[in-house]
């Protein structure tokens, strides 16, 4: 039987996930950022419940999920797959912040099938440059993070990152990205002292995608820029959705009151 909304463990193999799902609509599972990070997105998902049922879980190693030291790309993708089926959906809207957009893109490449669309919040890299490393390098150290404090296990955001680079690194990987069919959206924001400049490319290189700054925004956009946001939001379901055929689940969720699962 499917969860119903509010909070849940998600058993993964041996591994247990927490979750959390909220608001009614299209089915969203959305990706932290990191690699590494527990659960900060709330205030994301806010923006969206009124057309959106958002799911959120933390990936093992974080927060209240499972530290089990497997903590690379591809157990992430299968644990993120798994806390689909447990919410009962065929396809989901992806939803990423900062690592959390390359993590949505590697899971549509896997799962395409299972897939609406990618939106991606200040984030989406799928090089590994040095000029790109030393310039958020020299700035991290002013950016606001809105006093986030993350728990999570030490080896996380170095298993994470050693993932990805191998991930980066295969031959196939640009061909399966100008491949990909879903729709995707990028809003990034013009202060972020992360170059914006490989999302740009993504989204010239994905077949259906589109790029937006937030102007005056930093990384962590909904800190200053709520209502910029939400607009961005809005405008990307519609561009993703308006070619959804009648068989996409997201038109018969209802309410968790008058869900029968």
């Amino acid at each position: 039987m499917a969860f119903n909304n509010g909070e849940n463990f998600v058993q993964a193999g041996e591994a247990r996930l927490w979750s959390i799902c909220t608001g009614k609509g299209t089915p969203t599972l959305v990706f932290n950022g990191g690699p590494g990070c527990d659960d900060y997105l709330g205030t994301v998902a806010e923006l969206i419940e009124d057309r959106c049922r958002v799911i959120r879980f933390e990936p093992r190693g974080c927060g209240r999920s499972s530290w089990d030291k497997n903590y690379d790309l591809q157990t992430l993708l299968n644990d993120a797959d798994t806390v689909r089926e447990k919410y009962g959906h065929e396809r989901v809207l992806l939803l990423g912040h900062s690592h959390g957009p390359c993590v949505a893109l590697a899971y549509a490449m896997r799962f395409p099938e299972r897939v609406i669309g990618v939106i991606g919040i200040a984030g989406g890299k799928v090089v590994d440059d040095r000029s790109w490393s030393a310039t958020y390098d020299a700035m991290k150290g002013t950016e606001d993070t809105g006093r986030l404090v993350f728990e999570a296990d030490e080896d996380v955001n170095k298993q994470g990152n050693n993932s990805w680079k191998a991930y980066c690194r295969r031959p196939e990987l640009f061909g399966d990205l100008a491949r990909l069919r879903a729709k995707a959206v990028f809003i990034n924001a013009s202060q972020d002292i992360r170059p914006n400049w490989p999302t740009q490319q993504l989204a010239h290189l994905i077949p259906r995608a589109e790029y937006v700054e937030i102007d005056g925004a930093a990384h962590f956009v909904w800190l200053t820029h709520p209502a910029e946001l939400r607009a961005e939001l809005r405008k990307a379901m519609n561009f993703i959705l308006d070619d959804q055929s009648a068989t996409d689940d997201s038109e018969s969720v209802m309410s968790d009151e008058n869900n029968p699962l």
